[in-house]
């Protein structure tokens, strides 16, 4: 194998890398989303975890949503999975849905050590940007299998309209 051909595969290597990371940052950008560690978050003592690198403060998970739209409402879904419905708040604020709660650690009850901490724990918030102006009085949600679902009906029914904008 001469130095020519391993310098081609390696760039192509890096080409499928770097198509990957951008389609990962295209389509999970807004889903990535910071969990934030608190006294109520009750996580074990840094020193029961075997976890390399292990830092309650870098906690950080995908919160994967859906937004559908027809003539007469958006419904979001975003999973949540672990969160108790109570520790869920809802707002429509401007053009999004805003989304909060805390996921709080639950102890084993034995004695023992942690040897992969993975999941991110406390607050959290996650922004859907919605589409159209809709009427959040009127929402409904509901909570199951770790998905949360909201309908939100929107403030002027219709197909979404397109406008043509002249150019001067």
């Amino acid at each position: 194998m001469t130095l020519e051909h391993l310098r081609h595969k390696s760039g192509s290597w890096w080409d499928h890398l770097a198509d990957g990371w951008r389609q990962l940052m295209h389509h999970a950008a807004s889903a990535l989303t910071r969990f934030r560690a608190g006294d109520s978050t009750n996580l074990p003592d840094p020193e029961a975890i075997d976890e390399t690198g292990f830092l309650p403060v870098r906690g950080w998970a995908l919160l994967g949503g859906e937004l559908f739209e027809d003539d007469t409402r958006v419904v979001a879904r975003l999973e949540v999975p672990g969160v108790d419905k109570a520790e869920l708040r809802l707002e429509v604020r401007d053009d999004a849905l805003i989304v909060s709660g805390e996921k709080r650690f639950t102890r084993e009850e034995t004695t023992g050590r942690w040897r992969v901490m993975q999941c991110a724990y406390g607050s959290f918030e996650r922004v859907l940007p919605l589409p159209v102006p809709v009427v959040g009085d009127a929402a409904r949600a509901s909570y199951r299998d770790g998905v949360l679902r909201v309908e939100l009906p929107k403030a002027t029914p219709g197909q979404p309209r397109a406008v043509t904008i002249p150019i001067a």
